[in-house]
């Protein structure tokens, strides 16, 4: 299982990148696994101000449909347009082209509340 140790993770299986203030945010390939082939990636909450913990949107899958969570408070700066045509980018490349939305943090000390990738490897062992 690929859990790149350069990103931060959440309990909710997404994955943080955070470069000069902004957060990329994608889930892990853990998530992208247990949910299976990913149909439809939805997020409307484009330009909003959210906590963290607010629901961003949510993935659909074949078998499923989940939440998405912020893990960091922000303003919702993008979205991965490419996803709306190939939702499967997810499956595929859930730490590259599969990315879900950019976020400008709000506050950057919520950073170091964020799972290491072994904290993380930790919690999906179980």
């Amino acid at each position: 299982m690929n859990i790149p140790s350069e990103l931060k993770y959440t309990k909710d299986h997404e994955w943080v990148k955070v470069e000069s203030g902004v957060a990329t945010i994608g889930i892990t390939d853990f998530a992208q696994g247990e949910l299976g082939d990913i149909v439809y990636v939805d997020v409307d909450t484009l330009d909003e101000e959210l906590e963290a913990e607010e629901v961003f949107g949510s993935v659909e899958a074949v078998k499923t449909v989940s939440d998405l969570f912020m893990p960091l408070s922000g303003e919702v700066v993008a979205f991965n347009e490419a996803l709306e045509d190939e939702p499967e980018l997810v499956n595929s490349d859930p730490y590259g082209n599969g990315w879900m939305i950019k976020v400008k943090l709000s506050d950057d000390s919520q950073v170091a509340n964020l799972l290491s990738a072994e904290a993380y490897q930790e919690l999906i062992k179980g």
